[in-house]
Parts: structure tokens; C-alpha cells; sequence
């Protein structure tokens, strides 16, 4: 009987955050970071990119492969359908595989590394943005996807790459400047992906579609919207460029001028567990929290909230309780980002700029 892929993946591999990496790679013994490069390699698709899970089951790139396994691993090899950027798929690896190759010097880990970027650069599309999926264009995964920050940590990888930071001075530097070429090119991307209302800029919609470039559904439970969540991490990004354009101020201006009038003061969100209904969210009121929906309309700029029907809804309390519990419908997001990220900014770049503040 075949033996079921390991459920349990350790932080460093599946959920590491972009920025945190180089701290949880340090963290590990050498023969531990040996054996998730050499599972790396394995799971590394032809076409370059890595998926995300096996059979529906998150890969673990910590546990040694039995044969049965492994066999399961090289059957897939010659597969493209199931690599993604989603959950930081293929950025992860190739940031990790990276940081192997300059720990060790073994030329496999550097091939694999830019064999992934040059999967990343493939994937994009002629306008500057990134599927979820590639090439699967199954439902909503050939959307542009801002969800869970899937395009901004590629943009933020290349961008890496393009200016040889963060171990990235080992890639070939040809494809250093085909990675700053793709950088631009998302950067035009996100501009012309920024949502207007009324004829003024807001923020984004967690997908938009690579032809239209119009806000794009995706689950059931997640509709167009002005998103109070992924936009954050697309204002980070533009505020990471060196030199900003005109349109990237404008961008930004825009932006967070959105996150103020959108925020929702006096509550937050608890969190209880109950021994029958398990962990349960409420929103309570609290004078001293601020926190942003996930979704806004476009147009009322009202919170809503959906289940697995689709069908919106004014409270997170209408709908059922697995959605109602197994997302995050209200977070503090943008807090960081306008009360400390973007003064900061403001004071470099938009002094004497004629851009008001």
C-alpha cells in the first residue's frame, strides 16, 4: 500500500515569508538544508516551476522520500500543469536553493535556481502580469493574481535578481537584465491594474483579468473587490522603487488615501474556542483598534462577506460558519504601512516634489 505523502510541512518551506528568509535558512543544520535542497531539486518541474502539493497533500521537503515516493516524485517530473506562484511556490524555492548553492558551491543548486527563473520570466504575460497558475489555465488560476501576494513576491524575487541583492549575484547576468526587463514591465502592470472609481485611483482587486485587466472573481467566496488586504503588499512594492515616476507617486498618494478612508475604527477581532463549534472570530468593539475589511464594493466602498454560495452579505455573521471562521474577513494590513512605511517614504520623495503629501 503506498505509504501517503507526509502532511506536515515545516514553516521554512512552505509558508516562509520573502523577507524572513535568509534568518530561517541560517536557522537549520547543514544537513538539514541538505536534504530540502536535494527534495527541492526532485520536485522541481521541467518546465522550471514547482508545485505546491502532491495529490492534494502540501509537499514536505523535510522528510526523506521513500522509494515508493520517489518514484511518485520522477513520474511528474515532465509535468507543467500543476506549477504555480501561489502560496510562494517557486519563489521559495529558488530563494532557498540559492542560498544553498552559495553555502556549498554545488552547480546542480544554481541550474535549478535559474531554471526557475527563467520559468518565472516565461510565465509572464506580455502585459507584465503573473497567472496564479502556468501554464494551467484551468478556472481562475490564468487570472493576474494579486492573492496572498502570488505576483508581488515574483516581482520582489526579480527585482533581487536584477540588482544581484540577496544572494542573487550568482545568476547569469543575462538573466539579471531579462529580470529587470520583467520588473518594468509589472510595474506597468500594477499601474494600469489600479482600480478607479469615479475617476480617482483606489487600490486593486486580488485578481484581474490578463486581457481586460478588469477586476476578476475567483472562489465562490472571493468576488471583485477593492481588496483592504493584497493591495498592501502592491503599495510596499511601488514604495521599494528607487527614483519613483510621477505615476508611482500618483499610485501611491492614491492608495493610501484609500487605506484612510476605508478604515473602520472602535473594534477589532477576538478570537474564542468553544468545545463543541471549535475557534470562532467576532468582531468586538474596542475604542482604541482600527482594522480594514478584506473586500469593498466598488462603487459604495461598503465591507462585504461571502460564503461558499457567492452570494454577498453586509456581516461576516450571515454567512456559514466554516467560511465565517476559515477566513481572514477583517485584519490590521495597512496599519504599518500608513502610520510608519509611507510617512516615511513621503518625507524622501515627495519633498519639493509638487505632489501633495
Amino acid at each position: 500500500m503506498l505509504k501517503p505523502f507526509n502532511k506536515y510541512l515545516i514553516v521554512i518551506c512552505l509558508f516562509m515569508p520573502v523577507t524572513g528568509f535568509s534568518q530561517n535558512f541560517a536557522s537549520t543544520s547543514p544537513e538539514q538544508r541538505a536534504l530540502i535542497a536535494k527534495n527541492m531539486l526532485l520536485y522541481q518541474r521541467s518546465n522550471g516551476g514547482w508545485p505546491k502539493h502532491i495529490k492534494e497533500v502540501k509537499i514536505d521537503y523535510s522528510q526523506p522520500l521513500n522509494d515508493e515516493e520517489l518514484a511518485i516524485v520522477k513520474e511528474n517530473y515532465a509535468s507543467s500543469i500543476d506549477a504555480t506562484i501561489d502560496n510562494n511556490a517557486t519563489v521559495k524555492e529558488i530563494q532557498f536553493l540559492t542560498a544553498q548553492f552559495k553555502a556549498t558551491g554545488e552547480r546542480e543548486y544554481l541550474n535549478a535556481v535559474e531554471k526557475g527563473i527563467s520559468y518565472l520570466l516565461d510565465a509572464q504575460y506580455p502585459n507584465g502580469g503573473w497567472p496564479q497558475y502556468y501554464p494551467d489555465k484551468r478556472i481562475y488560476r490564468h487570472y493576474i493574481t494579486y492573492n496572498d501576494n502570488a505576483m508581488i513576491n515574483v516581482l520582489t524575487l526579480l527585482q533581487d535578481v536584477s540588482e544581484g541583492k540577496k544572494d542573487m549575484d550568482v545568476v547569469n547576468k543575462a538573466l539579471a537584465l531579462k529580470a529587470s526587463q520583467s520588473v518594468q514591465k509589472g510595474l506597468d502592470c500594477i499601474l494600469k491594474t489600479q482600480i478607479k472609481v469615479d475617476g480617482k485611483l483606489t487600490v486593486w482587486c486580488a485578481q484581474h483579468d490578463e486581457v481586460t485587466l478588469q477586476p476578476a472573481n475567483a472562489r465562490a467566496f472571493e468576488l471583485i473587490s477593492l481588496s483592504g488586504s493584497e493591495s498592501v503588499g502592491i503599495v510596499q512594492f511601488l514604495m521599494s522603487q528607487k527614483n519613483p515616476s510621477p505615476a508611482i507617486k500618483e499610485a501611491i498618494i492614491n492608495a493610501i488615501n484609500w487605506f484612510e478612508k476605508s478604515k473602520i475604527e472602535g473594534y477589532k477581532i477576538s478570537w474564542t474556542t468553544d468545545p463543541v463549534k471549535g475557534k470562532e472570530q467576532s468582531l468586538i468593539k474596542d475604542e482604541n483598534s482600527v482594522l480594514w475589511a478584506r473586500f469593498y464594493e466598488i462603487g459604495t466602498n461598503e465591507p462585504f462577506f461571502v460564503g461558499r454560495d457567492g452570494v454577498k452579505k453586509k456581516s461576516m455573521y450571515e454567512i456559514e460558519a466554516e467560511r465565517r471562521n476559515g477566513y481572514a474577513w477583517y485584519g490590521t494590513w495597512p496599519d504599518k504601512l500608513i502610520n510608519q512605511t509611507y510617512p516615511a517614504w513621503a518625507a524622501i520623495n515627495l519633498t519639493n516634489s509638487g505632489f501633495a503629501k
